[in-house]
């Protein structure tokens, strides 16, 4: 993508043609149905030279928004965060390393929610550092006990 691919044309409809072909009607419904892939991961699928990952992302905030379920996104993304740094779940001791790896999930978690939800966020990551998750803990979903009880759908 550092060619600048993904930046040309109409982004919007280049997606949505993208998930269109894979069987999807919405950039959501495509999303969920791999809740631990990465926005790189997803953007790579959908077309690995003029896709990027915030381009994956601002698609499905803007569903989200539509829908009134930004809560949601905001913790899938959290699934998507941990994954990808957290591999093999919750560390069992926050070491060195493993204090990075969590930090970097967290703040790159972070870094994705949109403002109305960024208190709310930071309230979770202290929560999940006062009180850590079981050692493995590896959400698979959005709809994983822990995360709904950190963070439970308030949209109306």
């Amino acid at each position: 993508m550092s060619d600048g691919r993904a930046w040309q044309g109409n982004v919007k409809v280049r997606l949505y043609e993208r998930v269109r072909e894979r069987g999807y009607d919405s950039l959501t419904s495509f999303a969920e149905a791999r809740p631990t892939a990465s926005l790189v991961a997803l953007a790579e699928e959908l077309g690995p030279d003029d896709v990027a990952g915030v381009q994956v992302f601002s698609g499905l905030l803007a569903e989200a928004e539509r829908s009134h379920r930004v809560t949601r996104l905001v913790r899938s993304q959290l699934v998507r965060e941990l994954s990808e740094h957290l591999p093999n779940g919750w560390p069992a001791v926050l070491d060195h390393a493993n204090r990075f790896n969590v930090a970097h999930a967290l703040g790159a978690w972070i870094a994705f929610t949109p403002e109305t939800h960024k208190e709310r966020a930071r309230q979770v990551r202290t929560c999940l550092l006062a009180t850590p998750p079981p050692p493995g803990w590896r959400p698979l979903g959005p709809d994983d006990e822990l995360l709904l009880s950190l963070l439970p759908d308030e949209e109306a």
